[in-house]
């Protein structure tokens, strides 16, 4: 057995959520000790009992501290102020020993690997040069050029649902209209785009969890990615006149030009997974929200021009990625709590956009809630999503067109939920339309 193999192995035998004989989850925060509490258990999220968890640890222990063998000991940054604090101060929190809990990625055999490594995982000025690379693609003139493209595509997905018919919201309307735009965002082969969802998904899913069985399966898909990528890279790279997708942005750029595969790769997963994970979840969870809440699906028939606003509610209540990690660059004391130089701290989105003490009520979902984009889902500071508005635009044309069709788009069935930590999906939201 390699030694990567066999670290890949034991990262997840040393990590008790993953192991076949998991502890039981706690499901009542309240009947244990604090320092039980982990909320990196992805199967509090898939149970969707998350939030007591946060709640209790907002009120107790905001700056929490756990520890496992696979990672060291890291912290849980609950309250919106620190982690907005957190986010902001690049300069004591680095980004440039990954975004996610735990050992980066390795992708080829032997003791060292291959960084997986991408520009949300770089401090400046590295950063800010590849970021600066295809951050056009996003930029508002761009967008003003796609939005009929996400209208006719949004309507022609709606008009092709089965109506009086059950089907899964997710796989129809939600994923395919994410993969469409992330397809025409890199000039990928069409009839290949659902190979975008498939590798968005691989990458954010720790092995044993649903997507992929091992940490080998995840590496030699992800180098499937990299082989099919490079092939669009080489003939982009060869054109005199490249044209304004991200993949020719990335091989045209004198900051991307020359990187090394395994961050071409990391930029790509990056891309497709901001492009995707953000806007797929938040189009299925809007639709479970206001299935949850009657009253805010009648508020919105009877005001579409609440859409926008409710859009931003839409990405705070759901909270696509719940939390980004960051290193300490040096000893640092947070609420008393002393944090040294090279641990994690984990800024738990999804808790601070929970925060009673900066967001009232804010486990309700109000679509005409007043300053409802003051929300922590997109970061702040340098990584602040890079991709947020197409997120919204997409999210708003989307609204517009089902507002147009159908009198309500109805919840049948419950929800399947993803199981991880990082990405607050949902995999199976069955649902009914019905039309005017």
């Amino acid at each position: 057995m390699s030694e990567q193999k066999k670290e890949s192995e034991s990262t997840i035998y040393n990590n008790p959520f993953l192991r076949q004989d998991a502890p039981p989850v706690i499901e009542d925060p309240y009947s244990v000790p604090i320092e039980e509490i982990n909320p990196i258990d992805g199967r509090l999220f898939q149970m969707d009992i998350h939030e007591a968890h946060f709640k209790r640890l907002r009120e107790e222990d905001p700056v929490h501290m756990n520890e496992l063998p696979s990672t060291g000991r890291y912290w849980s940054i609950t309250k919106f102020e620190d982690i907005m604090y957190v986010d902001k101060n690049h300069e004591l929190f680095s980004s440039a020993s990954g975004i996610t809990l735990g050992p980066r990625i390795d992708l080829e055999p032997g003791p060292a690997g291959v960084d997986f490594s991408n520009f949300i995982a770089m401090d400046p000025p590295k950063h800010d040069l590849q970021r600066a690379t295809v951050s056009s693609v996003v930029a508002p003139p761009n967008l003003a050029k796609m939005q009929s493209l996400i209208r006719e595509r949004a309507g022609t997905i709606l008009d092709g649902l089965p109506v009086a018919e059950t089907f899964n919201w997710v796989d129809l309307v939600s994923i395919e209209l994410t993969t469409q735009m992330l397809a025409t965002l890199f000039d990928f082969p069409f009839e290949d785009r659902r190979m975008l969802t498939r590798w968005s998904d691989v990458a954010t899913a720790p092995p044993g969890t649903g997507i992929v069985d091992t940490a080998e399966q995840r590496r030699d898909e992800l180098l499937e990615c990299l082989a099919y990528f490079t092939r669009l890279w080489n003939e982009r790279a060869a054109m005199d006149n490249p044209g304004s997708d991200l993949i020719s942005m990335l091989a045209h750029g004198e900051d991307t030009k020359n990187m090394a595969p395994y961050e071409f790769l990391g930029n790509l997963i990056l891309l497709i997974v901001g492009g995707n994970d953000t806007t797929r979840n938040s189009i299925s969870g809007g639709v479970l929200a206001l299935n949850q809440n009657p009253e805010e699906y009648d508020k919105l028939r009877n005001n579409p021009e609440l859409i926008p606003n409710m859009v931003a509610e839409i990405i705070r209540w759901q909270t696509p990625l719940p939390y980004m990690r960051r290193t300490a660059n040096q000893d640092v004391e947070l609420r008393g709590k002393k944090i040294r130089k090279g641990e994690q701290l984990l800024m738990w989105y999804i808790s601070g956009n929970r925060d009673e003490e900066v967001i009232d009520n804010p486990s309700a979902f109000i679509i005409d809630r007043p300053n409802a984009r003051h929300h922590l889902s997109f970061g702040f500071g340098i990584h602040r999503c890079m991709g947020n508005r197409l997120a919204e635009m997409q999210l708003r044309i989307v609204w517009e067109e089902i507002l147009k069709r159908f009198h309500k788009v109805e919840v049948v069935g419950e929800p399947e939920r993803l199981r991880s930590s990082f990405v607050r999906g949902i995999t199976n939201l069955p649902v009914q339309v019905h039309p005017l």
